[in-house]
């Protein structure tokens, strides 16, 4: 094996093994007393039901994440990228459509291997803490519909970036981004109104109070809305959520029917407003910006290894391609897309604390913000004190305790 074989095989053995570590410490740092904060909003029987939640959730993380790396170490090392490469050779078809074929087959591979997971979960743990809604009908239309976008979007930007490195020459990175960035504007404001609606259905929030209040909240911050509208979360789960999607006349706040089931009319003005807090402090745009400025170095350094023999070597693999540059260089990248996503999630954290911010500082009732929380943690059973280095590593929001504390302490001071 040589130098690239070897950076690959210990990035996978050290993100694995850190992912072990941080499983565990979570776990064991699952606290045996509610937090005091949450008195009156979880009863003894329920914060025991959300540690036993945490518990069976991390041991799935950790036996999907042991099978997934066995299932590539396998795949590597007993050459099956190279069988798979001379197979699809064997058709005779150009390099675009042998790649198109050859990512596709590795990628239906894998959708087939982990199908039983994705059962495992969604019908027995999901169906045991009591959140599962889908029907067996529901989750294979889901997979079909999934499969059909995947095929008819996912596959002509394959084919794209893969004619680009072929045939653009030394500036095919540039192209190539060009061109991605520009499908994903396009994804971003049609996606709204063509795709989600093939999941979910969104149906315009009636005329009442929420409504009403929604409206002057909005008038009062400079927000115009064309859209608020309620998915039918409860086709699938019970969890609760709200967000913010679309830009320029597009824009849609999307609110699930559970979580205007458990919430009272401020509690969800609240919700809102911190999501608009993320469209008034241009998270959304410095999200989009920083993801295209990645996708560009991504490029870049692809086109570097392009065709790199010694990379395809690590790999067993007899013949050099575009796209099995692609998939090796992704995996020789691993260690970089890692440090990135831990950048980007403390950025996240960052952006959260600042639409909570947002909330309170515009909204009369925002410290009903932290009752919302509360009441999300316990009907979504979240942990309550997650230890500080699976935080570290996977948490997009801080953990609840510490947005309600900052919550609360924006609220006296706004208050004075």
């Amino acid at each position: 094996m040589n130098n690239y074989g070897i950076i690959v095989l210990l990035t996978l053995v050290i993100t694995f093994s850190i992912k072990v570590i941080s499983e565990l410490l979570n776990v064991k740092a699952a606290s045996s007393g509610l937090p005091a904060e949450f008195s009156g909003i979880y009863d003894e029987d329920a914060y025991r039901k959300s540690q036993e939640y945490l518990r069976s959730t991390s041991r799935f993380s950790l036996v999907t994440a042991g099978f997934d790396l066995a299932v590539l170490l396998l795949l590597w090392f007993s050459g099956g990228f190279n069988v798979l490469d001379q197979y699809m050779r064997g058709y005779g078809f150009n390099p675009v459509v042998t790649g198109i074929l050859y990512i596709g087959m590795l990628l239906l591979a894998q959708s087939v291997i982990t199908l039983p997971f994705s059962i495992y979960r969604t019908f027995v743990i999901e169906e045991k803490f009591g959140f599962n809604k889908t029907t067996p009908a529901v989750f294979v239309s889901d997979l079909l519909k999934a499969l059909s976008l995947s095929i008819l979007l996912g596959g002509p930007v394959l084919a794209a970036i893969l004619w680009f490195f072929q045939e653009a020459g030394p500036m095919a990175w540039l192209w190539a981004w060009a061109g991605i960035t520009f499908f994903s504007l396009l994804l971003q404001y049609v996606a709204p109104a063509w795709i989600m609606p093939l999941f979910n259905k969104f149906v315009p929030l009636e005329d009442g109070e929420l409504k009403s209040s929604i409206m002057q909240y909005a008038s009062e911050v400079n927000f115009p809305l064309t859209g608020i509208f309620v998915i039918d979360g409860s086709k699938r789960s019970s969890k609760a959520n709200a967000f913010f999607t679309g830009f320029g006349k597009r824009k849609r706040i999307a609110l699930f029917d559970t979580l205007i089931k458990n919430h009272p009319v401020e509690e969800l003005v609240a919700v809102l407003a911190h999501e608009i807090g993320h469209f008034k402090k241009k998270h959304i745009i410095i999200n989009m910006v920083l993801s295209l400025v990645n996708l560009g170095a991504l490029f870049f350094l692809l086109s570097v290894f392009m065709n790199n023999r010694q990379l395809f070597d690590a790999f067993f693999m007899k013949d050099v391609s575009v796209y099995g540059s692609l998939i090796f260089f992704m995996l020789l990248y691993t260690p970089v897309e890692f440090i990135l996503s831990l950048l980007l999630q403390i950025l996240s954290r960052k952006h959260e604390y600042e639409a909570d911010y947002y909330a309170v500082s515009t909204y009369s009732g925002g410290a009903q913000l932290a009752e919302a929380l509360k009441k999300l943690s316990r009907n979504n059973l979240s942990n309550l004190t997650p230890h500080p280095l699976y935080v570290f590593l996977n948490y997009s929001h801080p953990p609840v305790m510490q947005r309600i504390m900052r919550i609360r302490e924006h609220f006296t001071n706004f208050s004075r």
